[in-house]
């Protein structure tokens, strides 16, 4: 039986950062997964496959609507949907490629197969049973079930089967408004798709401030997609010619139907522990189906560690990467860094992009902090108009009697990239004057950000 220092369980963004930290740190690492590439639901069908299409369909709209106001002339275009499809799965291939030459390079043993523990200190992969000092488990998740809703991935899917439809679908139903829901729809809605999304909250996004939110839906619309709010989805029945989906419509206690082509089921997704035994290892799982852990990510069993999407917590990638070198850095004893959970963004690419970190107005309000915030549009911004993406605006939210940063809000161009400059803010416990004072590269997109810092008390240059 090969004995490791640390045994990871799950080869997605969470797990195989922490099997290479962990390699890097001296650890003798070895990383558990079935799947045939690594790089778990991310890298295979989700965060990286969709942004490819994402992309690509984002280049379609510029080109058939856009181009010739800037003076392009493009005649005759048309998508070729297995090209792109093919593109998609050649970024795949590139990026967990990828990963098997860093487990090389850093002396991370890929086990190919499925975990169960058999013990504390033991589990088994097939046939074979291996040992750790420690384990970390990283297995993220999986589509949440609807009730009434039977997922066939062919014509009712979810996101997997979403990303590999054989041909694109004429309408859409779209069955929930969170990230997933809004980034694939619209990707079809680019393609000329008929896609509606219904949601079951009275407004979508209810986390964003009010000014945001409109804005962003306004877009959206502006970009084919239509909305059915209050909607609580019953039932879907598969005919020959379409599919349909019944729901209530809670502002009018009546139920509705439409009809589809196609339905995706994004309600949100669940912690992926089954078959994981964890019973006997002394794991139990909380009522919402997530392993409980200390805030060093430690399980009620000391040397068993799970991270990312398997704990509380948002289900992002880099908030399991986060913890997945905390962990590592903690087991062989040096002194971790920190996850200040506050400031951890998160960005729906949708065209443009929507990004958010920290505390909303409406969000400080519920925490009795009083806000002053700054807000500053990129249609003031003169690198957004020469590039011709001026949708949107920057809002930074402050403390109102300190003015350190509280959060920000982000809907334009690049914005899950400027975000960050937010969110380094907010670390280093920063006030939108001191923001303001660092100087910007002219022209950038980010000097919309220190204008909104600059407007946080009305001192805004190329806004009034």
């Amino acid at each position: 039986m090969t004995e490791y220092d640390m045994i990871v369980i799950g080869a997605g963004p969470g797990g195989y950062s922490c099997a290479i930290k962990a390699a890097q740190l001296g650890l003798k690492t070895a990383i558990i997964e079935g799947r045939a590439r690594l790089g778990g639901t991310c890298l295979n069908v989700g965060c990286i496959p969709s942004k490819a299409l994402l992309h690509a369909t984002h280049m379609y709209v510029e080109m058939n609507k856009n181009f010739a106001s800037i003076g392009i002339d493009v005649r005759d275009s048309a998508i070729n949907w297995p090209a792109m499809k093919a593109h998609k799965n050649s970024v795949i291939d590139q990026n967990t490629k990828g990963l098997e030459y860093l487990f090389k390079a850093n002396g991370v043993t890929w086990i190919k197969g499925w975990a169960e523990f058999i013990s504390p200190n033991e589990v088994r992969v097939s046939e074979a049973v291996y040992s750790a000092k420690n384990y970390v488990i990283a297995t993220g998740s999986q589509p949440q079930i609807l009730s009434g809703v039977l997922i066939d991935e062919t014509r009712i899917v979810s996101s997997t089967g979403a990303l590999d439809f054989d041909q694109i679908p004429k309408s859409l139903v779209v069955i929930g408004a969170g990230v997933i829901g809004l980034e694939l729809g619209s990707v079809y809605a680019r393609l000329g798709c008929d896609v509606t999304v219904l949601e079951y909250a009275d407004e979508i996004l209810p986390e964003l401030d009010q000014d945001m939110r409109k804005a962003y839906v306004k877009l959206l619309k502006k970009q084919g997609l239509k909305f059915i709010l209050s909607a609580a989805v019953k039932q879907s029945q598969v005919d020959v010619d379409c599919i349909t989906v019944t729901y209530n419509d809670r502002s009018k206690n009546e139920i509705s139907k439409i009809h589809s082509e196609k339905v995706l089921v994004a309600t949100g997704r669940r912690a992926n522990t089954r078959g994981l035994a964890l019973e006997k290892a002394g794991i139990s799982l909380a009522k919402s189906g997530i392993i409980p852990v200390d805030a060093q990510c430690r399980t009620a069993v000391s040397h068993i560690y799970a991270i990312g999407d398997v704990i509380a917590g948002p289900m992002l990638a880099h908030k399991a990467e986060d913890e997945a070198i905390m962990v590592a850095e903690q087991i062989v004893g040096s002194e971790p860094h920190s996850i200040n959970y506050h400031s951890i963004p998160g960005v729906i690419y949708t065209h443009p992009e929507l990004a958010t970190v920290g505390y909303g107005e409406a969000r400080a309000k519920l925490a009795g902090v009083a806000t002053r915030s700054g807000v500053f549009p990129f249609a003031a911004n003169g690198r957004a108009k020469a590039a011709n993406c001026a949708d949107g605006f920057v809002k930074i939210i402050t403390d109102s009697e300190t003015g350190k940063i509280l959060g920000g809000q982000i809907l334009g161009p690049s914005a899950g990239d400027m975000i960050h400059e937010i969110c380094v803010a907010m670390e280093l416990n920063a006030s939108a004057a001191d923001l303001a004072a660092v100087s910007h590269a002219h022209p950038t997109y980010s000097e919309a950000v220190r204008e909104a810092a600059m407007a946080c008390h009305g001192k805004a240059i190329h806004f009034i």
